[in-house]
């Protein structure tokens, strides 16, 4: 699920303060002073950027080295760091990368892979969530500092599965066993995304087709979405659709909208739903019979399980790990500086800025973070809405999350395959009746191997 945005800041603009301020040092690109560090930031919201400049400008008088901070829209990074790079102006620290824009940036040998290890080694290697390390890193060797994250969650209404014996669905059996139960009468069993031109169906799919160890690539790079394990997850996750979900073409919209109203007792939705359901956003409220009375009350009565199993795999579920790089033309000890800032003193005003989507990868946080105050029209911490359970599960997820590429190097393929949908196009015919799950598992191979033979 992508980070809440507002409209995104157009490439002209961001131009400008890069052409002022590029970093690097005498290794190469144009220094920006030796009391300069440049950085850009993808939490580029109004409130989130100033969260971000009070901090840097204790840095700054702490240090006494100048921040040039610059935020820089998600959908426009790859054009604007390729144009930086061009231009020899590249910054020195890029925060809230994802795990495919770091190897987007190592893939094009705009990493500088030394620094990060220096920082997370002066922090503490054994204060880092150890899965979160693996995912950015490569060959034993980090790429980048992971800060936070955020995960993929089955949400379920504990209420519902109580009144009908059912154990939470943390498994394929489970699961298809509560839909089946509780799709009855106006309740829908689950609400699904199955819109095909929506990446939101696509992580809602890996999600789930992580839990049955199917992989989009194998090691040497080989497309594998024909593979036994992916066929099956296919056929699971249309043959839900099918019979127990929302019929039409489901999107990150409509399944939100159908939960909140009570009309699923499940549904498939990232972290960042969190402090929508608890009525903090006033955009988004949950709407249920029983949520007038009490904005809390859905919250209340919902669970939450992070990783799903099927049966031919290990418990996993997709999330993002987001992190500090370093680029190759870096000052990097002005870099190491402000990011070691960052991922300490820094810290838990970074993780504040949006707890319910931020889960921190560093243990010094963990037991803090729940009382971080979340929300936007209205502020309370995740602990006074939601049971330790949930909050524990939540804690725990960035040593949990799994991702399709990542680990073998083929993010640059999972950020074209994410532009193009080819698996989203592929499930939603399974899901309309026109493909098996074979059939459509074939498809997706097909589309991605064509995605990949343009990649250069």
């Amino acid at each position: 699920m992508p980070k809440k945005t507002t409209a995104v800041l157009s490439l002209s603009l961001l131009v400008l303060p890069l052409a002022a301020c590029g970093g690097g040092d005498e290794e190469g690109g144009q220094a920006a002073g030796p009391g300069t560090v440049t950085v850009w930031t993808q939490e580029n919201l109004p409130d989130r950027m100033n969260v971000q400049k009070e901090i840097a400008a204790e840095f700054t008088q702490k240090t006494g080295i100048k921040v040039d901070l610059v935020g820089v829209a998600e959908d426009q990074f790859s054009q604007v760091v390729t144009a930086a790079a061009a231009a020899g102006d590249l910054p020195d620290v890029i925060g809230a990368l994802s795990l495919g824009g770091v190897r987007e940036l190592e893939a094009n040998d705009l990493l500088d892979t030394e620094t990060p290890a220096k920082v997370i080694d002066g922090l503490g290697r054994d204060t880092f969530a150890k899965r979160a390390l693996e995912l950015d890193g490569a060959g034993g060797k980090p790429l980048a500092v992971p800060s936070d994250g955020w995960a993929q969650l089955i949400l379920y209404r504990k209420d519902l599965f109580e009144k009908a014996g059912l154990q939470p669905p943390d498994t394929y059996e489970a699961l298809t066993a509560a839909a089946e139960k509780l799709n009855t009468g106006g309740t829908a069993g689950i609400t699904l995304a199955v819109a095909p031109k929506d990446s939101f169906t696509a992580q809602s799919f890996e999600h789930v087709a992580l839990a049955n160890g199917c992989e989009m690539v194998d090691g040497s790079g080989n497309v594998t979405l024909d593979s036994p394990q992916c066929a099956r997850a296919f056929d699971f996750y249309a043959g839900l659709a099918k019979n127990y979900s929302v019929k039409g073409k489901q999107d990150v919209d409509s399944t939100r909208a159908t939960y909140f109203a009570g009309k699923a007792a499940m549904t498939i939705w990232s972290s960042f739903i969190l402090d929508e359901m608890a009525g903090l956003r006033n955009d988004a409220l949950p709407s249920c019979e029983k949520c007038k009375g009490d904005k809390e009350w859905l919250a209340k009565n919902t669970g939450v399980v992070t990783a799903l199993k099927g049966p031919d795999g290990q418990p996993a579920q997709y999330g993002e790990i987001v992190s500090w790089a370093v680029t190759r033309d870096a000052n990097k000890d002005n870099a190491a500086k402000f990011i070691s800032f960052m991922m300490n003193e820094g810290y838990e005003r970074w993780i504040g800025m949006a707890p319910e989507g931020k889960f921190p990868t560093r243990t010094t946080l963990a037991d803090k973070w729940d009382a971080l105050p979340a929300g936007v029209d209205t502020k309370k911490p995740l602990s006074e809405v939601y049971p330790a359970e949930v909050l524990d599960a939540l804690r725990k997820s960035p040593e949990t999350i799994a991702r399709w590429g990542i680990p073998q190097g083929q993010g640059k393929l999972v950020g074209a395959a994410m532009g193009e949908l080819p698996v989203p196009k592929a499930l939603s015919e399974a899901v309309a009746g026109s493909l098996t799950g074979q059939a459509a598992a074939a498809q997706a191979k097909s589309g991605v191997e064509t995605i990949k033979r343009g990649i250069r």
